[in-house]
């Protein structure tokens, strides 16, 4: 494994209601030296969560949201912020039951994803939600979520849907087929 690049000087160069831009000056081990960007969190660093919460044993849910990003509505898994002295796990069955109206008996952690590790520092949380029940929480959304269901046979035509296209969800559902597969829980 390379050596770490070292860091000369760090500095927030801009900064916003909810993200910094964060300048890093390193030298590389061959001497080398660069400016970095990256985008890091502001606040307190808990993380995100996202949830795949299976309906049954072949369907999960997805929840429509509007997304400042791509400046449309999107179709996505639940998601949100932990929140400071929250557990992962507790914090997924709150984001579902607020953004989904459901909450899950059974709760899994699957894996930790990065966003853009060549830009961003934040990474989330991905769960697995089963046992469902419905309960609905208040969120912070600013209008009701739509959700529907998607099948997980049918994730290679998803994509082609115009309202998803978020590739981390895509992620999470596939890394969730391929688990419930394993265990021979997949459209049991």
């Amino acid at each position: 494994m390379p050596q770490k690049p070292t860091v000369l000087a760090r500095e927030i160069v801009a900064s916003s209601r909810l993200f910094r831009v964060e300048e890093l000056q390193l030298r590389f081990s061959n001497g080398v030296e660069r400016t970095y960007e990256r985008l890091v969190g502001k606040g307190s660093g808990y993380g995100a969560v996202m949830v795949v919460a299976m309906i049954d044993s072949e369907h999960a849910l997805l929840v429509e949201e509007y997304c400042g990003g791509t400046d449309d509505y999107q179709m996505s898994l639940p998601k949100g912020l932990v929140e400071p002295g929250e557990d992962v796990l507790v914090a997924a069955n709150r984001e579902l039951k607020e953004e989904a109206g459901f909450g899950a008996h059974k709760l899994q952690l699957l894996a930790e994803l990065s966003l853009s590790p060549g830009y961003m520092s934040q990474k989330i949380h991905v769960v697995l939600a089963q046992d469902l029940y419905e309960e609905r929480l208040p969120g912070d959304e600013p209008e009701p979520m739509r959700v529907e269901k998607t099948s997980l046979k049918q994730l290679s035509t998803l994509i082609e849907n115009p309202l998803f296209s978020e590739g981390r969800a895509l992620a999470a559902l596939y890394l969730a087929r391929d688990i419930l597969t394993q265990r021979g829980e997949f459209g049991a």
